[in-house]
């Protein structure tokens, strides 16, 4: 039975609803300042705690100064108090900053692999006289697809979306025998959609609104199998087969057809441990529980001091404190539709195009480029093309190679010069 595809958005203007969801756009580009930019802030996740802060401190100002109640304690609690606080947050945020970077050299090295994989199946496999060129080229970008469609497969596996009906990979993979399509038949069809008020909760922070991120995984009717691992498999028995035709008769380039597969492989384990491998439960309930207690004892260290500015005082610290909690949160998984996660969808993309890119280099010999008329080997020492060299001595090709570097000196001076005086006469 056939299933739809499920659509994945892609934002290309921003609306109200998505205005909070992410990953943010790399291409989007905003003349606001910094500090008044609200998409990628931690602010609307803010919201409801600030409220709690701001109505709690109201409270302890309207006991202290109203009911003339005596509420107020010594303020070396703040210092006492702070530094364990401060030092806490430093750990949190260190940590999870660690994550982040950790998943990004992980993707970064999965674009590595997948355009060196692409070169080899594009260019360092030779074609076989016997067989169809149409057959070899279909075979070729095939193996290309499977490049793309593991790096696919990996962002859908570390957001916990383990079939196949997706709108950007069931024409990658739909032609495999997987576990991952043999389950899709009895996918649920309602996955990912939300109520307007869990959405909203999940825009606030809520932990109440927020679904179990596993949760199509425990709900799946089949076995879901790893698809990126399946796929992997796929590319090791494409490679076999190149190298058992004689297509790949280097073997460097055998090597560096099987280095790149293991390091798709690491890139797909390492992802695997920043995801699987979060801070303990331990130090994340602690620094909950001693960052929210400092931010509800401000209050009695500030009202006999500031009275009323108590209450906004307590908001603003309490924005500056909670603020750097919650951004540790939620970088700590830098894998999901956070704002501030890393934009998988946009690294996919570019290892796609990659591939477009590499198979649409025809296959011309070194000599037809290097000796074009439009090369020109020795500028700025002479506008020459390399077909013309050919034509000369080859003194005078090596005399001009050997003055390149002092021609080349003296060209970059009178450049700088003549840039100095164009600028000068556009001041004057």
């Amino acid at each position: 039975m056939a299933v739809p595809p499920i659509h994945v958005p892609r934002r290309h203007t921003l609306n109200l609803e998505d205005y909070f969801a992410g990953p943010r756009d790399m291409d989007k580009h905003s003349k606001w300042p910094l500090f008044l930019q609200m998409h990628g802030s931690i602010l609307p996740k803010m919201i409801v705690p600030l409220i709690c802060m701001s109505a709690w401190s109201t409270c302890i100002t309207l006991i202290y100064m109203k009911a003339h109640k005596n509420i107020a304690v010594n303020s070396i609690l703040l210092t006492v108090l702070g530094f364990v606080v401060s030092t806490g947050l430093s750990f949190r945020g260190s940590t999870a900053y660690e994550r982040y970077a950790e998943g990004r050299r992980f993707f970064a090295s999965l674009v590595t692999s997948s355009q060196a994989l692409g070169r080899v199946f594009w260019i360092h496999a030779k074609p076989l006289p016997d067989v169809d060129m149409r057959r070899q080229i279909l075979y070729k970008i095939s193996a290309m697809n499977l490049v793309v469609a593991y790096a696919i497969a990996l962002k859908h596996s570390l957001r916990f979306e383990p079939y196949t009906a997706y709108q950007d990979i069931e024409h990658l993979v739909g032609h495999l025998d997987t576990f991952a399509k043999s389950a899709t038949t009895t996918m649920p069809t309602n996955i990912g959609k939300k109520n307007f008020f869990k959405s909203v909760g999940d825009y606030l922070g809520l932990s109440f609104a927020a679904s179990n991120p596993r949760k199509q995984l425990k709900k799946a009717a089949k076995p879901l199998g790893n698809l990126p691992l399946e796929i992997l498999n796929h590319l090791a028995v494409t490679i076999d087969d190149l190298v058992g035709r004689g297509q790949l008769p280097v073997p460097m380039q055998q090597t560096l057809a099987y280095n790149n597969l293991a390091a798709l492989n690491d890139a797909y384990t390492g992802c695997q441990r920043v995801l699987n491998t979060p801070l303990p439960i331990a130090y994340s309930i602690l620094f909950q529980q001693i960052t929210w207690l400092y931010v509800i004892l401000l209050p009695f260290q500030m009202v006999g001091v500031l009275n009323w500015i108590t209450i906004p005082a307590t908001t603003v610290a309490s924005y500056i404190i909670l603020g750097l909690l919650f951004i540790g949160q939620e970088i700590e998984n830098p894998f999901g539709h956070d704002v501030n996660d890393l934009p998988l969808d946009t690294y996919c993309e570019q290892i796609a195009l990659d591939m477009d890119i590499i198979a649409s280099h025809a296959n011309y010999k070194p000599e037809d480029f290097f000796f074009s008329s439009e090369n020109v080997p020795l500028w700025p020492v002479s506008a020459a093309p390399a077909d013309t060299w050919l034509q000369r001595s080859e003194a005078k090709l090596a005399e001009t190679i050997r003055t390149k570097p002092n021609k080349t000196f003296e060209w970059r001076r009178w450049r700088g010069e003549k840039a100095g005086d164009e600028e000068s006469g556009k001041t004057d």
